[in-house]
């Protein structure tokens, strides 16, 4: 079975000493492919340098934490990375109003700076929310006609939640958050019905590990992702080797890899 981790934080200091380390493990587990994950401009640069240097694919996007940041030139900077080959998502974008690191304004315009952008390029997007649910969808309503495709990325929410982003035609990115059978309750209700032509999967990697797992991991990383596909196989009762030719058949179309990678 072949996998494809379609969040990784790769760019993360945790990283820094055993990179190469961390790419041999994934691939020892089969998981070939990676999506590292960009969250502003200097981060989707040292996203997209990874993605060369290992023959891997990243994002381009300013992360709602950082929306207030934002230099005056940043979309044509972006636009500009977004434009490579290797970039093949616009992201990670969205609304955050947990903590509320930006301004609601500044994540509100950032946001659709770079929804008018993903229409643009005619790039997927890659969709962070967090308390923001209904300003979310509302946007994306918005362009998601104009959208080549998006995916709820590290999607911790509720069955009602799962069925407005499918109704728009989205992907859901299941992370190791649904191992924990206390705080992931309702997306583990969500899933039984999350058709397996709309799955992805991903780590998030450093972040998020898999907490059943003894002993405890202590990092995260791309090659847990088999674990992660166990409990959602579990919890859709789908044998494991289908739930991976489904996740890696729709991340390969989303991103627009099936014939680089074949078609599964």
């Amino acid at each position: 079975m072949a996998w494809f981790d379609i969040g990784v934080n790769l760019t993360n200091s945790r990283f820094s000493e055993d990179l190469d380390l961390v790419v041999e493990r994934a691939k020892t587990n089969q998981v070939d492919l990676l999506l590292i994950t960009g969250t502003d401009v200097e981060d989707s640069r040292a996203a997209l340098q990874l993605a060369k240097q290992y023959q891997q694919y990243s994002t381009a996007g300013v992360h709602p934490h950082y929306a207030g940041a934002v230099e005056p030139g940043y979309l044509e900077e972006l636009r500009q990375l977004a434009s490579h080959d290797r970039v093949r998502a616009l992201g990670e974008c969205g609304l955050d109003f947990n903590r509320n690191f930006s301004p609601k304004e500044d994540q509100l315009r950032v946001f659709e700076q770079q929804l008018e952008l993903a229409v643009e390029l005619q790039k997927p997007v890659f969709l962070h929310e967090r308390d923001a649910f209904p300003e979310q969808i509302q946007l994306l309503k918005q362009y998601r006609a104009q959208l080549p495709g998006g995916v709820a990325h590290c999607f911790t929410g509720n069955r009602l939640q799962m069925e407005a982003y499918l109704e728009l035609d989205l992907h859901i990115g299941i992370t190791g958050w649904l191992c924990d059978e206390r705080r992931a309750q309702p997306l583990r209700e969500a899933v039984s019905v999350l058709p397996p032509e709309r799955v992805l999967l991903e780590t998030d990697a450093p972040y998020l590990a898999p907490r059943h797992v003894r002993p405890r991991i202590e990092r995260c990383e791309p090659c847990h992702l088999p674990i992660v596909a166990e409990q959602l196989a579990t919890l859709m009762e789908l044998p494991l080797a289908a739930l991976a030719k489904h996740s890696l058949a729709n991340s390969l179309a989303l991103f627009g890899l099936e014939q680089t990678h074949g078609n599964p």
